[in-house]
């Protein structure tokens, strides 16, 4: 779950009114600085996934590098603490910081502060131990294919996994979105089973029984810590809720249409434009990054309502201030950490607070 709110500071409510949003890591050019870091002086390249860390720190991924960086929320300083820049799956059974990563999309933290990272192009999931910081797999066999329901994850195989997270009942979630599946861990046997989707490409009902329902691009995940799931669909341009315990599932966003509407209505009839990732709010919202409409947009899950948080729905890059009027360029990532939404402003190679 991709939420942190520090002691004595009030949940955010996920709305632009009276919001201010600033730039808190990247100069807006790639680059790669080593060492300890001031976090505003310094380049990043194509930030995607992101999450606050057990020790208040963000920490976030570079797709392209393969580097995992810390940025220091106290002092601002920017750190790496993983990969040593160079493309590829190698490392395992090493430390963090001299294996390869390979297009890693998103990284998650479990209960024990061991960070876990999804890599697209490795077709893996690898762990880093909080402690040793040495890298293992934990699913995937470093190749593109799909197998091993059943049997070990390590074994198995995903193609282009993208999204991860854990449950409620500490089971880990990937989107395995070149299989249109959502495959689960069990951390305890380590087995891997098929939790959502029959591998077709095509939209699923509006609700339904979630076993034998297709699923149109299960692009990004998300968990609520109490149960709820929530699913978005790339392709599918929509967002679905998934009850685990019933086994069901319900659109909850999007038409299905790409699109840049609906804002201030309900957000079963709005549209989006290749939406890339989602976050569960404090305050029981969804923050959902429409990646192609260069925007995130807000779900009321006790209404229903959807509005836009940041962005203009025009690729551009800022400027800071106004939230509706910072334009951004094809964000991936959001989390909430402290009471502030942050967002990977990706192709701008900065991250942005919402505050």
């Amino acid at each position: 779950m991709c939420t942190l709110v520090a002691a004595g500071v009030a949940p955010l409510l996920l709305s632009a009114q009276g919001r201010r949003v600033r730039t808190v890591a990247g100069t807006g050019a790639p680059g790669f600085e080593a060492g300890e870091v001031d976090a505003l002086r310094s380049s990043i390249t194509n930030p995607y996934g992101i999450v606050p860390g057990p020790d208040d720190a963000l920490y976030f991924c570079e797709v392209d590098t393969g580097y995992i960086r810390r940025l220091d929320l106290r002092t601002g300083r920017l750190s790496t603490i993983a990969g040593n820049g160079q493309k590829g799956y190698a490392g395992d059974g090493g430390p963090a910081l001299s294996a390869s990563f390979t297009a890693p999309h998103e990284i998650r933290f479990d209960r024990a502060g061991h960070l876990f990272v999804v890599e697209r192009d490795a077709h893996v999931v690898r762990r880093i131990d909080a402690k040793t910081r040495v890298v293992s797999t934990v699913a995937g066999i470093g190749v593109a294919g799909f197998s091993g329901d059943d049997g070990p994850a390590v074994k198995a195989a995903l193609r282009q996994p993208h999204s991860i997270a854990f449950d409620d009942t500490g089971s880990l979630l990937v989107c395995d979105i070149g299989n249109s599946r959502i495959r689960r861990v069990n951390m305890e046997s380590g087995t891997i089973t098929t939790f959502a989707g029959n591998g077709e490409r095509r939209a699923a009902p509006d609700e339904a029984a979630l076993d034998g329902m297709p699923l149109q691009g299960p692009r990004s995940i998300d968990a609520d810590g109490r149960g709820g799931i929530y699913l978005v669909l790339r392709e599918g341009n929509a967002v679905l809720a998934i009850d685990a315990k019933a086994r069901r599932l319900k659109r909850v966003a999007g038409t299905g249409q790409a699109g840049f509407g609906g804002d201030a209505g309900q957000a079963v009839a709005a549209t989006f434009n290749g939406p890339k990732g989602i976050a569960c709010a404090p305050d029981g919202s969804l923050a959902i990054v429409d990646t192609e409409n260069h925007a995130v947009r807000r779900v009321d899950l006790s209404t229903g309502v959807i509005t836009t948080v940041v962005g203009t729905g025009q690729r551009g890059d800022g400027p800071d201030g106004d939230p509706l009027t910072c334009a951004m360029a094809r964000p991936h990532g959001v989390c909430f950490a402290g009471g502030r939404m942050y967002v990977t402003d990706s192709e701008n190679h900065r991250i942005r607070v919402v505050e």
